[in-house]
C-alpha cells in the first residue's frame, strides 16, 4: 500500500504539472521540454518530445494494478503522442524506454483484451505506434558494420542535411547490443523480420570484436571499424545491459547461440572482473590489471542476472556490499570508491538496486530479509527524495541535496520492482511468469518465442571458439530450487560482509609474495615514498616505475609495464600508481571547502528542499558547528549590503539575504553582523545562473584578517536563491537552516500542519502546494575527456608533496602488446577518472575601485574564468 500511495503521488504530480512534457521537474512543478530548458548534454537525448514519462509507465500500470488509469494513459498516447518530430534522440534510449514501453503497453493492452473486462476497444494502435517508431530507427543502422549511430533524427534520419546528426564515430556496448529484445518482439508482434535481423546483425559483430584471449568486450566502439576505443571493461556503464539482452535473448527466442555468447562472457568476468564482493573494471588485453579503483552505480543490476543465471552466491555477495553502501550513504552514489567512499555523488534514483533486490528475493524463496532491504529503499525515498510535487533525485547524498530531475525510469522500474517485491499471487491481476522484463522492466510475452519466427537459428558461436561444455546448462535455472535446503544458505554468505563498508580490511599476502613463499610482506604504499630513498627508488624499478625530475623541482612518476620483472611486480607497480593519483586526488580537495546546504525548514517543506551552496573562507565554519544556524530570511537593505544596513530591525536575529556584486564579500558580512544578522546568504545577482551550468562557488576574503567574522555565509547560484526569494512572496515568513549537510526533515511539524489543513477548508493541503525548490548542487567528480590518455598532466593532479618533493603521476603503459599493436602505447588505468571537485574562489569589487598590487588584474580575473567556463563546458560534454 505505500509503495501504491508514492506511486500515485509521483505519477499524478506528472500527469497534473508536467504532461504531455517528457519528464516532470519535481522542484519547481513543471514540465521538462527540450530546448525550453538549459541543456544537460547527453542526458537530454532521452527527451523527444513523446511524453516519455506516460510511455514509459504504461505496463507499471497494469502491474500495480491500475488498470482504469492504463485504459485513459493507453487513450493519451493514441491521440496526443506525436513520434515525427524534428529532433535528435538516443537510439538506445528511445529504444528501451519509448519502443519497450509500446510494446510493454500493448502485451499488457492484449492480455487485458482477452480476459474481458478492460480494453475491449483496442485494436492494436500501441503496436502500429511501435512500428512507427521502429522505421524511424532503422536509419541509424546504415553502417558497414551493422553497429547503429548512436543518435538519429525521429523526423529526418542520420546523414541527412537537416538530421543534424550522423558524423559520429562511436557509441557504446550496451548502446548497440541492447536491441534484440524489442526489435525482435517487434517483428514476431508484426511478421516484419527487418528489425530483428537489424539488431541481431550488431549483436554479431560485437562478439566478433571481442577481445579473443579474455572474451571480454570493451566500453566504447568505432561503428564504422569496429575498433574498441575505450578499452576497459566491466559490468556496469557502457556494457551493462548487452550482457544482460545476451541471457534474456536466449530465454525469448529461444536461440543457444545467444546462451554461448552469455556463458563466454559470464565465464570471463566472474574470471577477470568479478573480486567478490567488489566487480572492477579490467583492461581487454591485460584482464588482470584493474582499469579503475572505483566502481559506478550501474552495476547493482548484476546481482540479479546473476539469480536468472543460477549463480547465487556472488550475487548475494555483491548485493549485500551494495546495501552495506546504501546504508552508509542513504543511497548508491553514481560511483563510489573499492574503500566505498563517494567517488561520484549524483542519485539519479535509479532502480537496479531494486531490481537485484526483487530477484533475490525470488531466488531465496521468500527470505524476509530483501523485504526488510526494500522497507529500508522506501524509507529512504520518503525520507530524503520526497518532495511537494514528486520525488527529486539527489545532487549529492553526502549534503542531501536535490537536482529539479525526476527520469522516467523511476516510475517504469523503481515502483513495478518494489511492489512486486512485497505483492503476494492475489494482489497480480495476471502471472508475471508468462513475461520477461527488458533492462527498462517492459514486460514482453513469453509465447513470442514461437511466433513469427523468420530467422533461421543458425548457431555460428562455435565456429570460432572453443567452450568449455561445463559451462553450459542449456535451460534457465528454477528459482524454487536454487537455494539449498538450509535456511541459513543466504545469511552465512551476507553475515563476513556486514562490516566490509565500515572496516577496511588490511591488504593480505600479495601474489608474488605467495609464489615466492617469503610470506606476509607489507608493499611499498604511496603514502610512504619518499623520492630520495634509495630503496623505495628500487622498489619502483622493479616494479617498472621510473622517476623523472623535472625543471621546477617536482618529481615525474612514470611506469612501463613491461620494464617490471614480472607480471605480478607490473599489477603491484600499477596499484602504487593508483595508490598515488588517489593521494594526490585526496590532497587537492582537502584544500578546497566542500560544499554546504540550505534547508527550507517551515511550512510547507519541512526540510524537504535542500540547496546547495557555496562555502566562504571566512566566518562560521559550519562543519564544526553540527547543528548548524537555523532561522528566518530577510532581505537586507539595502540589497547589495554594501554599506550600514537601514532596516536593522527585520535583519536582527535572522538570516540576511543580500545581492552579490558592488563590494567584497568579507564587507557584506560585516555590514549584516553589525545589524544583529545571525547568517548570511549572497545571492548571484547574473540572472539565470546555477550550479547546473557553473562549478560551485566558493566566497573569498577581502586580504585582511576576517576574524571578527564570526556569523556563517554562504553563497547561492541566482536559481536557487529565487527559490528562496519566490518562498518569501508566496509564505512571507521562511525559515532556513544553514549546516553542512541536510538534516531530517521536521516530521512533527510536517504532520501537525497536514491536520491543521485537514480542518481548515480554505487551506490547501501540504501535499499539493507550489514548490518553491531548486536544480542545483556541487559540482561532483567527472571524468575528463583525456580519460583514457597514456601520460598525465602534472598540473591536472595537484601533486602530493611527499618528503618535500612534489609528485606527478603517468603511465605509459606497453605491457602484453597484441601482435598487431606491437609497440602502442597501452594506457594501464584510467586517469581523468580522478578529476576532484571542481571550484571557483572569488572575489568581489565595483570595477570602478582602484585595484593595488595585491589584487589580480582585471584581465587575469577574466582569463581564469574562461578557463573555468572551457573546463566546465568539457567535463559537461564527457558527464554521461
Amino acid at each position: 500500500n505505500q509503495v501504491l500511495e508514492m506511486f500515485d503521488h509521483a505519477y499524478s504530480n506528472y500527469m497534473e504539472h508536467a504532461y504531455p512534457a517528457d519528464e516532470l521537474m519535481p522542484l519547481t512543478c513543471r514540465g521538462r521540454v527540450r530546448g525550453q530548458e538549459p541543456s544537460r548534454g547527453d542526458v537530454d537525448d532521452a527527451l523527444g518530445k513523446f511524453s516519455l514519462t506516460l510511455i514509459d509507465t504504461l505496463d507499471t500500470l497494469v502491474v500495480l494494478n491500475k488498470t482504469k488509469e492504463f485504459e485513459e494513459a493507453v487513450k493519451k498516447v493514441i491521440k496526443d503522442v506525436n513520434l515525427d518530430n524534428d529532433i535528435v534522440v538516443s537510439v538506445f534510449e528511445t529504444n528501451i524506454r519509448v519502443l519497450g514501453g509500446l510494446l510493454g503497453g500493448h502485451s499488457v493492452a492484449i492480455m487485458l483484451k482477452e480476459k474481458g473486462e478492460y480494453m475491449q476497444w483496442y485494436n492494436g494502435e500501441l503496436l502500429h505506434m511501435a512500428k512507427e517508431l521502429g522505421y524511424k530507427l532503422l536509419p541509424a543502422f546504415n553502417t558497414t558494420s551493422g553497429l547503429p549511430y548512436p543518435r538519429v533524427n525521429l523526423k529526418f534520419g542520420v546523414r541527412h542535411p537537416e538530421a543534424r546528426t550522423g558524423t559520429e564515430t562511436d557509441t557504446c556496448t550496451a548502446c548497440a547490443g541492447t536491441l534484440i529484445l524489442e526489435f525482435a518482439a517487434l517483428s514476431r508482434f508484426t511478421g516484419t523480420s527487418i528489425f530483428e535481423e537489424y539488431a541481431r546483425k550488431a549483436l554479431d559483430f560485437i562478439w566478433e570484436k571481442r577481445q579473443r584471449s579474455s572474451n571480454l568486450v570493451g566500453v566504447t566502439i568505432n561503428i564504422h571499424t569496429g575498433d574498441w576505443v575505450r578499452k576497459d571493461s566491466g559490468v556496469g556503464a557502457g556494457i551493462d545491459s548487452y550482457y544482460e539482452y545476451l541471457l534474456k535473448a536466449y530465454v525469448l527466442l529461444g536461440d543457444d547461440s545467444f546462451l554461448e555468447r552469455f556463458n563466454t562472457h559470464y565465464d570471463a568476468i566472474m574470471r577477470y572482473i568479478s573480486q567478490p564482493p567488489l566487480l572492477l573494471d579490467v583492461h581487454i588485453h591485460k584482464p588482470m590489471l584493474n582499469a579503475r579503483t572505483w566502481m559506478d552505480s550501474l552495476l547493482a543490476f548484476f546481482p540479479g542476472l546473476q539469480v536468472l543465471k543460477g549463480d547465487i552466491r556472488p550475487a548475494i555477495e555483491t548485493h549485500e556490499m551494495l546495501y552495506q553502501v546504501i546504508k552508509k550513504h542513504n543511497f548508491l552514489p553514481e560511483a563510489f570508491t573499492t574503500d566505498f567512499r563517494v567517488h561520484w555523488a549524483q542519485h539519479p534514483l535509479r532502480p537496479e538496486f531494486a531490481e537485484s533486490t526483487y530477484f533475490l528475493y525470488k531466488a531465496a524463496t521468500g527470505d524476509p530479509y530483501y523485504l526488510e532491504v526494500g522497507k529500508t529503499l522506501i524509507e529512504n525515498l520518503n525520507k530524503y527524495a520526497r518532495v511537494p510535487c514528486g520525488f527529486a533525485a539527489m545532487k549529492d547524498v553526502r549534503t542531501g541535496s536535490h537536482e529539479d530531475r525526476m527520469d522516467s525510469f523511476f516510475l517504469a522500474e523503481m515502483f513495478k520492482y518494489l511492489y512486486l517485491l512485497f505483492a503476494d499471487k492475489e494482489d497480480m491481476i495476471f502471472d508475471i511468469e508468462d513475461y520477461i522484463f527488458t533492462t527498462e522492466a517492459h514486460l514482453l510475452p513469453l509465447w513470442l518465442s514461437t511466433t513469427n519466427q523468420t530467422i533461421s537459428k543458425k548457431n555460428t558461436t562455435t565456429e570460432y571458439t572453443e567452450l568449455d561444455d561445463s559451462n553450459f546448462d542449456w535451460t534457465c535455472p528454477n528459482t524454487q530450487i536454487l537455494f539449498p535446503n538450509d535456511p541459513m544458505f543466504a545469511q552465512s554468505i551476507r553475515e563476513p560482509l556486514k562490516n566490509v563498508v565500515d572496516k577496511s580490511c588490511p591488504r593480505g599476502i600479495s601474489r608474488a609474495e605467495e609464489s615466492l613463499g617469503s610470506g606476509p610482506k607489507p608493499p611499498l604504499r604511496a603514502r610512504d615514498f619518499m623520492a630520495s630513498n634509495p630503496e623505495h627508488l628500487e622498489i619502483l624499478k622493479k616494479m617498472g616505475v621510473s622517476l623523472i625530475h623535472l625543471k621546477d623541482g617536482r618529481v615525474q612518476l612514470v611506469q612501463h609495464a613491461v620494464q617490471a620483472a614480472s607480471s605480478l611486480d607490473a599489477e603491484d607497480g600499477l596499484r602504487f600508481m593508483q595508490e598515488m593519483i588517489e593521494l594526490s586526488s585526496q590532497q587537492q580537495k582537502e584544500q578546497q571547502l566542500p560544499p554546504r546546504a540550505v534547508q527550507i525548514v517551515s511550512h510547507p517543506f519541512f526540510g524537504r528542499v535542500v540547496l546547495t551552496a557555496g562555502p566562504a573562507q571566512f566566518g562560521m565554519d559550519l562543519s564544526k558547528h553540527k547543528a548548524g544556524t537555523r532561522g528566518f530570511v530577510a532581505t537586507v537593505k539595502p540589497y547589495n549590503g554594501c554599506s550600514e544596513i537601514t532596516n536593522p530591525e527585520a535583519v536582527k536575529e535572522k538570516i540576511g539575504l543580500m545581492q552579490r556584486g558592488q563590494c567584497m564579500f568579507a564587507e557584506k558580512a560585516r555590514n549584516i553582523q553589525k545589524a544583529g544578522a545571525i547568517g548570511g546568504i549572497v545571492i548571484d545577482d547574473n540572472e539565470g545562473s546555477s550550479s547546473d551550468t557553473a562549478p560551485l562557488f566558493q566566497m573569498a576574503g577581502d586580504g585582511k584578517n576576517t576574524d571578527d567574522i564570526t556569523i556563517p555565509m554562504l553563497f547561492l547560484f541566482n536559481k536557487e536563491g529565487n527559490i528562496i526569494l519566490d518562498a518569501i512572496r508566496e509564505y512571507e515568513a521562511v525559515e532556513v537552516l544553514l549546516s553542512d549537510k541536510a538534516k531530517d526533515r521536521d516530521l512533527e511539524m510536517e504532520n501537525m500542519d497536514q491536520k491543521l489543513s485537514e480542518n481548515d477548508s480554505h487551506k490547501q493541503n501540504s501535499e499539493e502546494a507550489p514548490s518553491a525548490s531548486q536544480d542545483v548542487a556541487a559540482v561532483s567528480e567527472e571524468p575528463e575527456e583525456g580519460e583514457n590518455s597514456d601520460v598525465t598532466d602534472p598540473d591536472s593532479l595537484s601533486p602530493a608533496d611527499t618528503a618535500s618533493d612534489s609528485v606527478s603521476i603517468s603511465n605509459q603503459d606497453s605491457f602484453v602488446p597484441e601482435t598487431e599493436e606491437a609497440g602502442a602505447p597501452e594506457p594501464a588505468y584510467t586517469q581523468g577518472d580522478h578529476q576532484p571537485q571542481e571550484q571557483t574562489t572569488e572575489t568581489e569589487s565595483n570595477s570602478k575601485v582602484n585595484w593595488d598590487n595585491k589584487v589580480q588584474p582585471m584581465e587575469s580575473i577574466l582569463a581564469d574564468w574562461n578557463e573555468d567556463i572551457e573546463a566546465f563546458e568539457m567535463m559537461e560534454k564527457d558527464e554521461l
